[in-house]
């Protein structure tokens, strides 16, 4: 699947977004993976933006931060709808509240790329747009499966599985699924020990 630069900068933002939340609801398999909240504070909301080079973050107040958890909890439903058509109802429903306004930019040294919110758009409204785009983008290939959430016990870590069969697991190897693999091989062990 050929996913064009600026979406996959953006599909980056969404799943980092939709992980800032605090997660309460228990796994199928588990206890609850109850962590901070990522987005508690004006400070972690400037240090998102940072993060994500968001442009055009000017002065930031506690009405950009509550619209922001409201973005945040809207695409956390995405990753959780059973099918394309609520997805796509769901990011139809995030991208006109954000006034979209399609346009050309070249900006920061970057080439040619799509805005899809007004220069004076809130944060909430440029993540709503421009994470929403990218989610469209996922939904018109008919890959809404590839918007996960992660299968270890203790995890619900949300991620976009672009491997080429749509056959991960787990939103980080190195973590979640090396963890899981040892988990397992130790009680393999013990089993044939007796």
């Amino acid at each position: 699947m050929l996913i064009p630069h600026d979406t996959r900068i953006a599909l980056d933002t969404v799943v980092d977004l939709v992980n800032t939340a605090p997660e309460s609801e228990p796994h199928e398999d588990g206890p609850p993976a109850d962590g901070p909240d990522g987005l508690a504070d004006l400070a972690a909301l400037y240090a998102f933006a940072a993060r994500h080079r968001v442009s055009g973050v000017n002065e930031l107040g506690e009405k950009d931060l509550r619209a922001v958890h409201d973005v945040r909890a809207r695409f956390a439903e995405v990753f959780a709808a059973d099918d394309a058509q609520i997805a796509a109802s769901l990011v139809n429903a995030l991208v006109a509240a954000a006034g979209t306004t399609p346009q050309l930019s070249n900006h920061d040294g970057y080439d040619w790329h799509v805005h899809y919110f007004s220069p004076d758009a809130s944060l909430a409204d440029h993540l709503a747009a421009d994470c929403g785009m990218a989610l469209a983008f996922i939904i018109v290939a008919g890959e809404t499966e590839r918007l996960r959430r992660c299968e270890a016990p203790d995890c619900r870590r949300a991620f976009v599985d672009l491997s080429r069969n749509r056959s991960r697991r787990y939103c980080s190897s190195r973590t979640c699924g090396n963890r899981l693999h040892v988990a397992a091989y130790r009680a393999r062990r013990r089993e044939a020990a007796g």
